[in-house]
């Protein structure tokens, strides 16, 4: 058991991490000479994914410069680890750009500003995600033509709700700041309900690249559910792994506690389909199964992803978890404020591991790419204060609170940092587009036909690295 510390010891602690790393030290960025190449340390992590589906990740990667970011977690890591850090660990999101946040709705009804992907959480230095995040804004808004000027108000505005976020929780119990909420009043009114985020939903060849509404994924089609196909995010799946996730869906739904294992069995599955949304995973095996509960009009989706190591694991060492599938979900339950009761991890087909959660719609703003400034700012303030309730859970607020203090220099160092990493991120995205013209990466074919995509659960994938197992 973690021996107890007085809310003054976690306070020394704060400030002793200010006596490491000063604050205003988080403005500097500049690339060394011996930085990873970007588009190798993207090519590292192509032996784990379908190879028929890598075409279609970097080109969705090759879009802007936010696309890029969105499916470079793995080259904002190792940037990261080349910097000095604070040493105040928390369990990282590993992946908390502007468009992994959104307006989540538990069972219960309830709407709260959560984090939706951790497939790369991880314990680390709570200012990595701080910086990701700032850097995703930058890069939106100068995305959307906004001046640097706006770009760096709508980062500070992130930065400054984060800081806000742990000051106040800092102050409360245990119990208030664990079950803390974002306020949602000030989500700008451009939203909709979709599992993703304008941004990204049509590809250079108009295809979506997001799951639409639930609601648009299934059919009634002879007094049965079924999936409506949605090419390229959303295909039925082959009937070697359908019948894989039925069988490994049954040994999920065992594993349960007993209240939660009798509700899921109150549900049967009726239908699988294989997804290729989104840009960072795009390649990573994913599926989602149709459940059917009272009747045809009570469905319910699980999704069913393959994980593989975190990409921070590389730079911070082995992790408490050597599942890779637990490692997810114990992150996710830190750190997410909606409670999943279906949330569990699996090993599959020779020994791979996996998840499973409940697929919900997530709402966000409908047309990111056309945010103003203000709204923009709005937007991304929620994002971090969201960000700042899930590092309080999953660290210590108190040390956080007062390493940040009440005063902005954090912020401004954090912005400068950002600013200078979107003129970088633009920069490495040239560099993955010279790397598809020069054949280097494997390009789609304009116009052609989506790839045919093997069983994916029924075999292993050529490059495909072994897994630990528990």
């Amino acid at each position: 058991m973690t021996a107890h510390r007085s809310p003054e010891e976690r306070a020394a602690a704060g400030r002793a991490a200010r006596k490491r790393l000063p604050r205003s030290s988080h403005g500097a960025w500049i690339p060394s000479a011996d930085r990873p190449d970007p588009v190798a340390t993207l090519r590292r992590q192509d032996g784990g994914r379908v190879p028929e589906l890598l075409p279609l990740r970097y080109a969705r990667m090759a879009a802007s410069p936010g696309a890029f970011l969105r499916g470079a977690a793995a080259v904002t890591a190792a940037d990261l680890a080349a910097l000095p850090h604070s040493g105040l660990v928390v369990q990282l999101c590993g992946d908390a750009h502007l468009l992994n946040f959104g307006l989540h709705t538990g069972p219960d009804g309830t709407e709260v500003i959560d984090v939706d992907d951790l497939g790369e959480t991880f314990p680390g230095p709570f200012e990595w995600d701080v910086k990701r995040l700032a850097a995703s804004v930058a890069v939106t808004a100068l995305d959307n033509g906004h001046d640097a000027a706006a770009a760096g108000r709508s980062t500070s505005a992130a930065v400054l709700a984060y800081r806000s976020t742990m000051r106040r929780l800092a102050g409360l119990g245990e119990l208030a700041a664990w079950y803390g909420r974002v306020d949602t009043r000030g989500m700008p009114p451009s939203t909709a309900p979709g599992r993703g985020h304008r941004e990204g939903h049509d590809d250079a060849e108009g295809r979506r690249t997001e799951l639409p509404p639930l609601r648009h994924l299934s059919e009634a089609a002879g007094g049965r559910l079924r999936f409506v196909a949605h090419p390229p995010v959303l295909q039925p799946a082959r009937d070697a792994d359908r019948s894989v996730l039925l069988k490994t869906f049954a040994d999920h739904r065992s594993t349960l506690a007993g209240e939660r294992r009798r509700l899921l069995g109150r549900f049967h599955a009726v239908d699988a389909a294989r997804t290729s949304a989104g840009v960072a995973g795009v390649g990573v095996p994913c599926f989602v199964v149709l459940l059917e509960g009272r009747d045809a009009g009570d469905p319910l989706f699980v999704e069913f992803k393959e994980a593989a190591a975190s990409v921070l694991e590389a730079h911070l060492g082995p992790g408490p978890h050597p599942h890779a599938g637990r490692r997810v979900v114990a992150g996710s339950c830190l750190v997410r404020a909606v409670d999943d009761p279906f949330l569990g991890w699996v090993t599959g087909p020779q020994g791979r591991h996996f998840t499973w959660r409940r697929l919900n719609d997530v709402r966000g703003p409908s047309e990111v790419p056309a945010m103003s400034p203000a709204e923009l700012r709005r937007y991304a303030a929620l994002c971090g204060a969201a960000l700042g309730r899930a590092h309080a859970r999953g660290g210590d607020r108190i040390a956080l609170a007062v390493y940040l203090g009440a005063g902005d220099s954090f912020d401004r160092a954090v912005r400068d940092f950002a600013l200078r990493y979107a003129d970088r991120t633009a920069a490495d995205r040239a560099a993955l587009l010279a790397a598809l013209s020069s054949g280097t990466l494997p390009a789609a074919c304009r116009g052609g036909p989506e790839p045919p995509v093997p069983e994916l659960l029924t075999g292993r994938r050529s490059g495909t690295g072994p897994h630990r197992t528990a």
